[in-house]
Formats: C-alpha cells, sequence, structure tokens
C-alpha cells in the first residue's frame, strides 16, 4: 500500500528507551552479591510490569510493551555480563571493589564516606559509587594513612584514605 493512503494518526513514533548507567569499553561489569540481587529483583519487577500490561488501548499496548522490552534487553545484556565480587573476600587492609571507605580532601574539614560498587547499584544518596568513578578509581589499590594526588578540574588536591570496612 502507498504512503499516500495511511492516516497520519496511525504512524507509531519508536519510542525511547533510556540507556542503563555507563560503563566504559572494555570494562568488566562487577557487582557487589547485592547489586546482583536488586538486578534479578528489577528484571522480575520488568517482566511482571509487561506480563500485567493493561490491554484497553491497543497503540499505547504496543508502545508501553516495547519500551518495556526494550528495558528487558538491556537489563538481560547487564546481568549475562555481570561479575559477582564478594566483598568480604577482598583485602582487608586495601581499598578494592566493595570497600566501605572514610576519606578526607585536604580542602574540606569533614571526612566523608562511601562504597565502591557497581554501575547499577550506584547511587549517592546512599553513599554508593560506581567503581568506574574518578574518585574510586583515585582510591583503589591504596591502604589507611596513604594521601593521593587527586586532580579536580585544573586543580590536585590530596585525598587521606582514613577507614577502610568490607560488609
Amino acid at each position: 500500500m502507498s504512503r499516500g493512503f495511511v492516516k497520519e494518526g496511525d504512524q507509531e513514533e519508536t519510542p525511547i528507551i533510556p540507556p542503563r548507567a555507563a560503563l566504559p569499553e572494555q570494562a568488566i561489569n562487577y557487582v557487589t552479591p547485592n547489586g546482583w540481587e536488586q538486578l534479578q529483583a528489577e528484571r522480575a519487577a520488568l517482566e511482571h510490569e509487561r506480563d500485567t500490561l493493561p490491554t484497553t488501548h491497543e497503540q499505547q499496548r504496543r508502545i508501553e510493551l516495547a519500551v518495556l522490552n526494550g528495558k528487558l534487553d538491556l537489563l538481560k545484556e547487564r546481568i549475562a555480563s555481570a561479575r559477582i565480587i564478594d566483598p568480604t573476600t577482598q583485602p582487608k587492609d586495601e581499598v578494592r571493589f566493595g570497600a566501605r571507605v572514610t576519606y578526607k580532601i585536604s580542602t574540606s574539614p569533614t571526612p566523608q564516606t562511601f562504597q565502591i560498587v557497581g554501575v547499577d547499584e550506584a547511587d549517592l544518596s546512599k553513599g554508593k559509587i560506581a567503581f568506574v568513578a574518578p574518585i574510586a578509581v583515585a582510591l583503589t589499590g591504596h591502604r589507611v594513612k596513604d594521601k593521593i594526588p587527586f586532580k579536580l578540574g585544573a586543580e590536585t588536591r590530596m585525598i587521606e584514605v582514613l577507614e577502610i570496612g568490607y560488609e
């Protein structure tokens, strides 16, 4: 059928599926056991949402189904590439994946604490940052009392590791 005989309202736009958190090229997708459980719960929730989608408006349902299937495909790729690292198996005296690190930046009077986690479970409001974040990269491999130069824009500040813990 010629496109001249198709109503404009019948044209469906390709839905935009939001990308997952960025994982650099060639980077291994490390996750904590908690992060793995979160990925599995997210998959179950998306599958449930897909299976219980209302069928009242067929065009809207097709669009929503396309979005859900797109999100599920991206999530399944991330799950397939996941490599679980148990923080309790990491060296206790060194900053590694899964560590809860307390540090102090030389220009700040207050120490800060965060846990180094996978990109999908990173949540700054919960004190969790991705292992690919610049500050996590700078601290990885260091020990308590180490002072590390950290470049912030045009200036370099010193970071001191105060405490390392694993849950």
